[in-house]
């Protein structure tokens, strides 16, 4: 029962505590609005990378495709140039 309300007392100090925090510290503030810009920035550039690797994921595949078709086309050939001696 004394543990219990010790915690009591331990979480109604930390509660205070939080009420009293002083939000209005120019260095907060600051710092706070610097991180948003910082994050806003970096989810920009996320977004971007991502964007281009899907193009890059689509060109692979296209360019993979093209491949295929060649090497298929060139054993076609060799095949018709093996019929023929």
């Amino acid at each position: 029962m004394n543990s219990i309300n010790e915690k009591e007392k331990k979480l109604n100090n930390a509660l205070d505590k939080l009420k009293n925090i002083d939000l209005s510290n120019p260095d907060l503030q600051n710092n706070i609005k610097t991180l948003s810009s910082q994050k806003t920035q970096l989810e920009i550039e996320k977004n971007q990378l991502e964007d281009k690797y899907k193009l890059l994921i689509d060109e692979h595949k296209s360019l993979s495709k093209k491949l295929e078709d060649i090497q298929n086309k060139e054993k076609l050939e060799q095949k018709k140039t093996d019929r023929v001696f």
